[in-house]
């Protein structure tokens, strides 16, 4: 963990200049939060495929005919990172905003892998090159350590009387102005931490479901990019999300 810290310290001081600009960008293709909702004990938190357009919740509130706190933030890792809110302030700000929380939809630790890969260089090995066998011992090791930092925010989200956790995985992703399919094997391997990390956390919510979207999403669901859900996939989203939802009270 002390390795990961330095290793951003010192790619944060290389890469200042482009960053500011990276961020700024960012803040501008965030949808604005929704704070006070017709359910507010429903709550959504992570990264821009529910905050760069927005359209999942959008389909949501429809199925559900009603709206749902959204704090997700495009460019937000999990924890920490250079985009804030991170994962873990979205959840703290969502307690400090209506403290009862019930049900959590949420994704998380994608750009923790993304950025890195696409923005400084991989320094984690995380793309798997054509003459390579398979995903770096060096990128499966960070990814451990998303792992660990997933199940220490479900944990105190159990602690805190969260009782019903819906965590969306990632699908794949296609080649295009951020993406490449080098990462895919990245996303293979975070999906199955990332869904170790709903089933073993001990202090978890009472209900836990991890959903892998990625029998579902083809390239015609994810925009030019190569990396965010277009309409159609943002409604495929939603409706995987909402056959979990829609059991729960809401």
């Amino acid at each position: 963990m002390k390795k990961r810290i330095f290793q951003k310290k010192w790619i944060l001081l290389a890469l200042v200049p482009f960053l500011v600009v990276t961020i700024s960008a960012c803040s501008l293709i965030t949808k604005p939060y929704i704070t006070n909702a017709g359910n507010n004990k429903i709550v959504n938190l992570g990264d821009s495929i529910f905050a760069l357009s927005g359209r999942i919740s959008d389909y949501l509130h429809s199925y559900a005919g009603k709206t749902f706190r959204r704090y997700a933030t495009s460019g937000a890792e999990l924890n920490g990172g250079l985009i804030e809110p991170s994962v873990y302030s979205q959840y703290t700000r969502a307690k400090n905003d209506y403290r009862t929380i019930d049900t959590i939809f949420m994704d998380g630790g994608g750009n923790d892998i993304l950025i890195p890969a696409t923005m400084y260089f991989d320094p984690y090995n995380c793309k798997v090159d054509w003459w390579e066998s398979g995903l770096s011992t060096k990128c499966k090791n960070f990814i451990n350590d998303i792992y660990v930092e997933a199940v220490t925010l479900f944990n105190q989200m159990g602690r805190d009387g969260v009782k019903n956790l819906i965590f969306l995985g990632y699908y794949n992703i296609k080649f295009g102005v951020i993406g490449t399919t080098a990462l895919n094997p990245a996303v293979a391997y975070g999906n199955g931490k990332l869904s170790q990390a709903i089933a073993n956390a001990t202090a978890g919510p009472g209900y836990r479901v991890f959903i892998d979207p990625r029998s579902s999403i083809t390239n015609s669901d994810i925009i030019i990019d190569g990396v965010h859900p277009s309409d159609s996939g943002s409604k495929k989203l939603a409706t995987l999300i909402w056959n979990k939802l829609k059991y729960l009270p809401y």
